[in-house]
């Protein structure tokens, strides 16, 4: 397994992993089109990254981190193919997502997410994601989970 950054030949995968899962669990919002479009513009070119899991050459797995605010970034747009789910991939996504975070000073990084996704906020807790309250808005109307790292100041 590889762990590689944005290349705009990724960007198909991107959307595809992504549509996966939320069309079999939820719909597509306005705010997954935004991103699952062209993800160049709205995460790349505004600060963020996009990591994917290669296993063999083939994207099995990607993970967003979408610059929100200075220094703040949301974990965004995790999915794993079906095929490698239960092998660590998510995990390994999450950790070099954080870390890329870390790396670029962030004081924080969040994530929105559903809580009938009780195997991603079991995964989210091990990466070190506590839950906090709620925002008064978000863009995802399925979002009822809202979770945080805060990074120590260096």
């Amino acid at each position: 397994m590889q762990i590689v950054p944005f290349d705009s030949a990724l960007a198909t995968a991107f959307a595809d992993l992504n549509r996966a899962w939320i069309e079999q669990l939820f719909t597509l919002e306005p705010a997954d089109l935004k991103v699952l479009s062209n993800p160049q513009a709205s995460i790349i070119d505004a600060g963020g990254q996009i990591l994917f899991a290669l296993d063999g050459g083939i994207p099995v797995g990607t993970v967003a981190a979408i610059l929100t605010a200075p220094r703040r970034y949301e974990l965004a747009k995790m999915a794993v193919a079906t095929s490698h789910q239960g092998q660590g991939v998510g995990f390994t996504l999450g950790e070099a997502v954080i870390e890329w975070a870390r790396s670029q000073e962030a004081e924080s990084i969040f994530l929105l997410t559903n809580s009938s996704l009780a195997g991603a906020i079991r995964l989210y807790r091990r990466l070190g994601f506590v839950h906090r309250p709620l925002p008064g808005h978000t863009e995802y109307a399925r979002a009822d989970v809202y979770m945080e790292i805060i990074f120590p100041l260096v």
